[in-house]
């Protein structure tokens, strides 16, 4: 049974850092693809960061790139998510889920809430 178990979200300020965390289990974690997603308030889910199974090459939405920061460690069947220069706008609920640039399972973790706000 695949289960996707999202940390880490907090309030924090405009221009502050958070470090999301997604442990996975029920599926092969080190030759999967991991991708972070998000959904604010009263908009679609969307994607915001990808990585390959070994990490070697990551892909962000272009509305993150240059602050946010997509890693994996296979050890311990977790991907990350380093969040900096935070901004409203930012606030949502973060999900991971396995796959490339498109949600490999039709089930979701709870997420995590981030909200950014002074």
């Amino acid at each position: 049974q695949v289960q996707l178990v999202e940390s880490g979200g907090d309030l924090v300020q405009p221009g502050g850092s958070l470090r999301l965390s997604c442990a996975a289990s029920g599926f092969t974690f080190k030759t999967s693809a991991m991708s972070w997603y998000r959904q604010a308030p009263g908009k679609e889910r969307e994607l915001v960061a990808s990585i390959t199974s070994t990490g070697g090459i990551t892909k962000y939405a272009d509305s993150v790139k240059g602050r946010f920061t997509i890693s994996r460690d296979n050890a311990k069947n977790t991907v990350y998510l380093q969040m900096n220069s935070l901004k409203p706008e930012d606030t949502a609920v973060y999900y991971c889920n396995a796959g490339w640039r498109a949600a490999a399972f039709g089930s979701w973790g709870q997420g995590t809430q981030v909200t950014v706000s002074s």
